[in-house]
């Protein structure tokens, strides 16, 4: 009687050995051992056992028919390059062993044979079942890590080719804003060392989502030295997606050049507050807001700079809903607003 195959598909046994009782007798103590084995009669359809997929073929002397070795040689053949299917297989004593093991091996090239006389005693048996089911298991570990490996190339090669699309267009935007060399050499650098300190945050992560508190300290703390705080950051920490924190990050850092520039970063005493907040409706909104104090009179320009056109396109874009960008005479402010979800969206 036969029972389908439970727990992992590699570790199930499958026993050929049409005369006799011998299917009978090894299902039975392979059971005793807890391995699952399915048991058919060479004249029985092999190939629906085969198709899913064994751990492991047991076959007998007598179940080695032209019809049989064809079929396991088929399935042999069709198996990937990872798989060595182990085969032990039963023979008699008088049996020609050498021409046996060499039609076998010439058949069956995708397998890992293995010869036992008869009679064995079961725990031989069992040992030589229980050592090449672990093979197979081995067999199927090193096709995850390579399977692994595979994604992990794709994902890297992704990730590159978005790195370096971002540094494209930082740099022809960067190139159409300034007027000198020294200036876009100034602001392409800090731009990409923003850029860098963003991947830098969502490496030490070691995820798909990222701490915003610890990408905005990086991207704030060069300004915050000496014990002299000119930017303050306040905000309950959450965890938003690589694209979201990115996206937060480079424009806090267009916000801050903007401020050093033209804003309250230019006086002595001028500061910048950061803050950012999530309500208690559902969905959850998040808010995020930036206020410059004691800086100069604050003059709306005639003409929209790379900073406030990136800050306008990444943070409508993220949030759903264009930024409210204000030049209110006693300090420039900008604030946004969207639902959590799309923060944490990859």
């Amino acid at each position: 009687m036969n029972e389908a195959p439970s727990g992992n598909a590699l570790d199930w046994v499958l026993v050929l050995a049409p005369f006799r009782k011998d299917a009978d007798y090894i299902a039975a103590f392979l059971r005793e051992q807890k391995v699952a084995v399915n048991h058919v009669r060479a004249d029985e359809d092999l190939v629906p056992h085969l198709a899913s997929s064994p751990g492991l073929i047991v076959i007998t002397h007598e179940a080695l028919s032209p019809g049989v070795v064809a079929a396991i040689a088929k399935h042999l053949a069709a198996q990937p390059d990872w798989s060595e299917v182990p085969v032990l297989v039963l023979l008699e004593r008088a049996a020609p062993v050498v021409r046996i093991r060499s039609q076998l091996e010439r058949k069956w090239p995708g397998a890992r044979l293995v010869f036992h006389m008869r009679p064995i005693a079961q725990l031989e048996l069992v040992n030589s079942i229980q050592s090449n089911l672990l093979v197979r298991l081995r067999q199927k570990q090193v096709r995850d890590a390579i399977d692994r490996e595979v994604e992990l190339r794709l994902e890297l090669n992704h990730r590159i080719k978005n790195i370096l699309a971002s540094v494209t267009s930082i740099f022809q935007m960067t190139r159409r804003g300034a007027s000198t060399i020294d200036d876009l050499s100034k602001d392409f650098t800090g731009r990409l060392q923003a850029l860098a300190s963003v991947h830098t945050a969502v490496f030490e992560a070691g995820g798909e989502e990222v701490s915003l508190s610890s990408v905005t300290d990086l991207i704030v703390s060069p300004y915050n030295s000496n014990g002299l705080i000119r930017i303050h950051v306040s905000g309950p920490d959450v965890a938003v997606s690589r694209n979201a924190a990115t996206t937060i990050a480079l424009c806090i850092h267009e916000l801050i050049t903007n401020a050093i520039k033209y804003g309250a970063l230019l006086e002595k005493d001028g500061s910048v507050n950061i803050a950012w907040t999530i309500s208690g409706h559902s969905p959850p909104m998040f808010s995020l807001h930036w206020t410059e104090t004691n800086g100069p009179k604050v003059i709306e320009p005639t003409r929209q700079g790379y900073g406030t056109r990136y800050v306008r396109s990444a943070l409508g874009s993220l949030f759903g809903s264009p930024p409210q960008i204000a030049f209110d005479p006693s300090g420039f402010q900008c604030g946004v607003a969207g639902p959590l979800d799309r923060l944490r969206q990859s």
